[in-house]
């Protein structure tokens, strides 16, 4: 056997991470196709029909599924009989790959990665450091597994050490009741039991790596514990209500993954991290052959499905014309197309938007009467005007809420999720709206972005302030001017026992 060596995992690395990028695994391609065709609700059907869209169109056009291309986790079980050529520690080679993708000039990902996890926060440009999980096996090859995690998902992730006689069902569902949307449903939930405090969770989010099979379990019956508790897991949560994006419906979660460990007699362990509608991940094998490869999903995985439909029932918007009678008149759930200008701006904007005006200055663009988006979008390849540019989870905005809409005249603001009770009295106190574009649904959302122009604080990166002209970009009314919320409305309607 040739040894395996520092390139084979680089070059096999960076083309897993740009792979995954742009292709869902199979098995939820499947997943959300079912999912379509039994939901009943019409807002999460039409969620899910975007998302995968969406899906089908990165496929063909070879970009990211979501504009956050996620911290770079590689999951690596070494052979203890392989030969390895590798003269450096994992970290710098595995970290040479994630450079290499994050950076390639012809499909560009956006670097969320944050050198210092403290106040100044600055990104370090290529998404290094890699997460990397290393364990030692039998054998004499190297397997690995290479998945994107976002930061929607990974911030809903829970842990407790319940009481060894708790139960661990029920904890988990009320965990996932009270998550809220931002976590981007419908996707999986990954739980590790038992072990100590770091291995449950090595273990839940290497469990949202294994395939999709929730259905035939289901059809064959469960044959252990763990089983059994999947299964009563994946049924009380699809009963909550959720449904795609938060909207209500029948489906929240596509499967429940558990692995488990012994641990200590005193103890229950559970860790809990969620994966959302931009689930990515592969798996493969160097045996000192070469680099990996990897085979594109068949496009006659997805189903025909088309948006015009539902396009043809919105409420068309000039967001050069909003007017407070126009603005009150929008009910939630209400599906709208947006044309007109539109601001970006995220959490490092809104901080210093604040800074800005406790200093007494004037902002440096106008957002009286205007919209903003909370987006950081992938940079543009080839003719795009802007790459994928899906949204980013509302709730961090929501301690600024009431202050930058009672100091700038801000009337709207699309997100994903819920907002939470501070933002909603905000919006009503201010005769506001909030409106959501489907998260997991990044680079369709882009196709409406006929122009895009970065006006303010670029040293903030992707979170810089744009300014984007847009053209029919289709989002849901969530918020009204009552404050009165589709995230509450629609999962009641929804939720079952």
């Amino acid at each position: 056997m040739d040894p395996i060596t520092e390139s084979h995992v680089i070059d096999s690395v960076a083309e897993a991470l740009q792979f995954i990028a742009c292709y869902h695994p199979p098995d939820f391609i499947a997943a959300m196709a079912r999912a379509h065709a039994r939901e009943e609700s019409p807002a999460a059907r039409d969620a899910i029909a975007q998302i995968l869209v969406n899906s089908r169109m990165c496929a063909l056009g070879q970009r990211p599924i979501c504009q956050d291309t996620g911290v770079a986790n590689v999951f690596v079980d070494i052979g203890v009989q392989t030969r390895l050529d590798w003269q450096r520690p994992l970290q710098e080679i595995v970290d040479d790959a994630v450079r290499r993708a994050y950076l390639l000039d012809s499909n560009p990902l956006r670097a969320s990665v944050v050198r210092d996890p403290f106040d100044a926060r600055r990104n370090t440009g290529d998404n290094t450091p890699a997460m990397i999980q290393t364990r030692m096996v039998a054998g004499n090859r190297v397997d690995i597994t290479v998945s994107a995690k976002g930061g929607g998902s990974e911030n809903k992730t829970r842990f407790a050490v319940l009481n060894p006689s708790a139960s661990v069902a029920d904890w988990v569902v009320d965990q996932v009741r009270g998550m809220g949307a931002g976590w981007c449903p419908p996707g999986m939930l990954g739980i590790g039991i038992g072990g100590s405090v770091d291995m449950a969770m090595a273990m839940a989010k290497e469990s949202l790596n294994d395939p999709i099979d929730i259905d035939a379990l289901r059809e064959r019956g469960p044959q252990d514990a763990a089983e059994r508790l999947r299964l009563d897991i994946f049924e009380r949560v699809n009963n909550l209500g959720i449904g795609a994006q938060g909207l209500g419906g029948l489906t929240s979660v596509l499967d429940v993954k558990i692995r488990h460990f012994p641990t200590h007699a005193a103890s229950l362990p559970v860790a809990l991290i969620p994966n959302c509608a931009a689930t990515r991940h592969v798996h493969f094998t160097l045996d000192g052959a070469g680099p990996a490869t990897f085979t594109p999903p068949d496009l006659t995985l997805w189903p025909e499905i088309t948006l015009k439909v539902a396009a043809a029932s919105a409420l068309r918007v000039d967001l050069d014309a909003l007017d407070q009678d126009l603005l009150d008149s929008l009910k939630p759930g209400e599906r709208l197309l947006l044309s007109g200008t539109l601001y970006t701006g995220r959490d490092a904007a809104h901080r210093r938007m604040v800074e800005v005006l406790d200093r007494g200055e004037d902002l440096p663009v106008d957002l009286r009467g205007r919209a903003i988006y909370y987006v950081g979008p992938v940079d543009a390849v080839r003719d795009e005007v802007i790459g994928p540019a899906g949204p980013t989870t509302s709730t961090r905005m929501d301690r600024f809420t009431d202050r930058v809409l009672r100091d700038t005249g801000l009337k709207v603001m699309i997100g994903k999720a819920e907002r939470g009770p501070e933002a909603l009295r905000a919006i009503a106190a201010h005769g506001a709206v909030y409106m959501i574009a489907v998260g997991g649904a990044a680079y369709l959302v882009s196709q409406a972005i006929r122009e895009a122009e970065p006006v303010a604080w670029t040293d903030l990166g992707m979170e810089a302030i744009y300014r984007f002209r847009v053209q029919d970009m289709p989002v849901m009314l969530a918020v009204d001017t009552k404050g009165d919320s589709i995230h509450e409305i629609g999962p009641a309607a929804w939720r079952r026992g």
